[in-house]
């Protein structure tokens, strides 16, 4: 890594649909050390060649048999010691929503998590998804391994993460179970790298396309970096990249300086 490495994270709502938003001219811009991307929408034989592994990066992708659903990618400048796409040996993610990424300092997780929305099997699949990430990354932990878990996490921790939390108690993204299992996240040792920093309210990820809610800033946030605790000493800043369009999420990220 270099002297300070730069993560992003962004739900990019179709990487075909968002690289003719000006995606490649904002990635080169901003030059980050490592970019993971969720929702991607594709398979690799879909994209341009400019798309699949830009300049400069090595990319690695997950997505499942159904086209135009789900999907992540990270894209990274140094290659990493090893890559895989799953929990270890649970069946849970069929839908391409997971890729992990070992770096000589730590282990990089890039998940999309579930929706719950749709109705209670989602909401079941989701929580029990939430779980066996758990169970996956406290075994790492215990194994000595630093951890940065990046991604959309579907889920607004607290009333600060929202900007109407009583109207939306009932609706998954904000519902106790959900919550709860962040809390159980937060007290097993992993740190929201982005609240570490700031306890501003009105800072949001996500905002509903339909209802023009950006212009509003009434929105959720959604997408997140935690890293284990022994790791947040590396962490020099959090930030919310709020004024970059193409989606209805905007990136998230850190800045890691490595003793």
């Amino acid at each position: 890594m270099t002297e300070e490495t730069k993560l992003l994270c962004w739900n990019v709502n179709g990487i075909r649909a968002i690289k003719g938003k000006g995606f490649l001219d904002w990635l080169y811009k901003e030059s980050p050390d490592i970019l993971c991307l969720q929702e991607t929408k594709a398979h690799t034989e879909q994209l341009d060649a400019d798309l699949k592994e830009p300049q400069g990066y090595h990319t690695y992708w997950n997505y499942p048999e159904r086209k135009g659903y789900s999907g992540v990618a990270i894209f990274t400048r140094e290659e990493p010691l090893n890559v895989w796409y799953d929990f270890g040996k649970t069946k849970l993610d069929m839908e391409g929503r997971v890729v992990a990424a070992e770096y000589p300092e730590f282990i990089l997780f890039n998940i999309y998590f579930p929706n719950g929305k749709k109705d209670q099997g989602r909401l079941d699949y989701k929580l029990a998804f939430y779980e066996a990430f758990l169970k996956y990354a406290d075994t790492l932990k215990a194994a000595g391994k630093k951890l940065v878990i990046c991604g959309d996490l579907n889920t607004a921790h607290n009333e600060i993460d929202l900007a109407r939390p009583k109207e939306n108690s009932k609706v998954s993204g904000f519902l106790p179970e959900e919550r709860a299992w962040m809390d159980k996240f937060v007290a097993h040792g992993y740190v929201d790298t982005f609240r570490h920093f700031n306890k501003e309210p009105n800072q949001y990820t996500w905002w509903d396309m339909k209802s023009g809610a950006r212009a509003r800033n009434v929105g959720w946030r959604l997408d997140y970096f935690f890293v284990s605790e022994d790791l947040l000493p590396s962490v020099t800043r959090a930030f919310i990249m709020s004024e970059v369009m193409g989606s209805d999420h905007c990136p998230v990220g850190i800045t890691l300086k490595m003793a």
